[in-house]
């Protein structure tokens, strides 16, 4: 990378006096930091089964959705889409996930399944986009046990890589590669 001087020359920027990456920049470097940056190898290999696991529940809660879906809930405005959306959005990102394992796929994929989870018990308690849900219908009680499950391995996931492949102590994100 390099910085512009203030004589428009340029220089990289590790040269001594260059400035620092900008916290977007430094932000930006950490969410896509991925298992090899973990300082273990037990991190990593955790990191890297985890990440497939969740990734797992998600085609599992994307699949359920598509099933739902062609069963009746298509016809359902609002919901039906919805139902089709997070079919095609879980599998796609199920497979980033798997193939990355980058922080910001592992966080993405647990709000993802935490939010699916959300969206039906805040339907079956309070209604959503004019349906009222209820938890007594086939797959409800299954879709809450996996998206809630899910969730929470990838944010263990996600925890641990920022944990394990954050610098070490006296450094900052700036570091982060």
């Amino acid at each position: 990378m390099t910085v512009r001087t203030s004589a428009g020359a340029s220089r990289p920027s590790h040269v001594a006096g260059a400035r620092p990456a900008s916290l977007s920049l430094r932000a930006l470097r950490f969410l896509m930091t991925g298992p090899a940056r973990a300082k273990s190898p037990w991190a990593r290999w955790t990191v890297s089964a985890l990440a497939v696991a969740g990734a797992g529940l998600l085609v599992w809660s994307a699949v359920l959705h598509l099933r739902l879906w062609s069963e009746g809930y298509s016809s359902i405005p609002t919901i039906g889409p919805l139902f089709l959306i997070q079919s095609v959005w879980g599998l796609v990102l199920a497979v980033a996930v798997v193939a990355f394992r980058r922080l910001a796929l592992l966080a993405a994929g647990a709000v993802t399944l935490a939010a699916t989870a959300a969206g039906l018990l805040v339907s079956a308690h309070a209604g959503l986009f004019g349906y009222r849900e209820s938890l007594t219908v086939p797959y409800a009680m299954l879709s809450l046990d996996i998206e809630f499950t899910g969730a929470a391995v990838l944010l263990v996931a996600a925890l641990l890589l920022a944990w394990t492949a954050w610098p070490a102590s006296g450094s900052g994100p700036d570091e982060i590669r």
